[in-house]
């Protein structure tokens, strides 16, 4: 199965032969190119024209993170499976306004019933009471059937986090306090660990998404916009509490991740160099995690999981088969 590559070194990116090559002052390090599912990039990289014809060639999407883990845009080849047939399908379904409501809700039920699914792992893990926070996320829930718009729809959702949130605190045993949300940028230590993780997220799905005839600019949940990918957006609300939470309660929790791991400048905090590699190492592992996939009956991994997902919404936007988000069963 091909990999993820993560090169958190500065450096050069060049093509040698039928191979990839990275050279820093620490390393060099050959990559095969039929290894490579995709390319994350961090600090000061130099990449040629070569190298990135070659990565577009074997259809790798690269991934670019600036020097604070920022997430700042992605290398995105030419599409290898393109159907016109397929994107007339998926504007239909979205401009049809009950289709778009319709598969919205499912995105919102799936990544809430995942969201309880935490409060109530963690619940019977811990002395602290969380049957509040579950009993309210359980209350929105309720309403998500009833509402009659998008806008509803995400009032809905934006107040299941907000209550998930609460429970922040207490499943990491008061180690980092969240306090309010805070995006762009982050200001405290978790609301960084949430920013990158979700960054990460986002582009994984980015990547699974080009591997079918889906288009990343066309969602149901989030409104299509300029210069962002929105499906991936749609897509990583249903994973976000099955990947990337998860690996943030581990770091913390089993102490991977500390206050020491998290520089502060201004108004804004990001991982330093520590830290960022002790999480990509974590949601590496967390991906390649493989569970038995209860209809395939095989072994699937967590990164496999999205890419199934795709293939779902892809079969929903082409009238073969209803869509039915993911919902964890374990």
């Amino acid at each position: 199965m091909k990999r993820y590559y993560y090169i958190t070194t500065n450096g050069r990116i060049s093509r040698k032969d039928n191979t990839i090559y990275f050279e820093s002052n620490e390393t060099k390090k050959f990559l095969p190119i039929t290894d490579i599912e995709a390319l994350y990039l961090f600090g000061e990289i130099d990449l040629n024209s070569k190298a990135l014809n070659y990565l577009g060639q074997n259809n790798i999407t690269v991934h670019l993170f600036n020097y604070y883990g920022f997430y700042t845009g992605s290398f995105y080849p030419r599409e290898y499976l393109p159907s016109g047939y397929c994107t007339v399908n998926q504007v239909k379904k979205y401009l049809d306004a009950a289709e778009r409501l319709n598969i919205a809700q499912k995105i919102v039920e799936a990544a809430s019933y995942n969201i309880l699914k935490n409060v109530k792992y963690y619940n019977s893990r811990r002395d602290e009471n969380l049957n509040d926070i579950a009993q309210c996320i359980e209350n929105e829930r309720k309403t998500i059937k009833e509402v009659s718009s998008i806008e509803e729809l995400m009032g809905v959702e934006g107040r299941i986090r907000d209550n998930y949130y609460r429970a922040f605190p207490i499943i990491t045993k008061g180690k980092f306090k969240l306090g309010k949300r805070v995006k762009r940028p982050p200001d405290n230590a978790m609301n960084t660990l949430i920013s990158f993780g979700n960054s990460l997220l986002y582009t994984t799905v980015l990547t699974e998404i080009y591997h079918t005839q889906l288009n990343p600019t066309v969602s149901f949940l989030h409104q299509p916009g300029e210069r962002r990918f929105s499906l991936c957006l749609d897509i990583s609300e249903i994973f976000k509490p099955v990947i990337v939470d998860r690996v943030i309660f581990k770091l913390v929790n089993e102490n991977i991740i500390g206050e020491g791991d998290f520089t502060k400048e201004l108004n804004y905090c990001h991982l330093n160099d520590r830290g960022r590699k002790a999480f990509l190492q974590e949601y590496d592992n967390k991906l390649g995690t493989t569970i038995m996939h209860r209809k395939l009956g095989r072994q699937v991994s967590y990164r496999r999981l999205i890419r199934l997902e795709c293939y779902k919404l892809l079969k929903h936007v082409n009238d073969i088969e209803e869509y039915e988000s993911f919902k964890m069963w374990w």
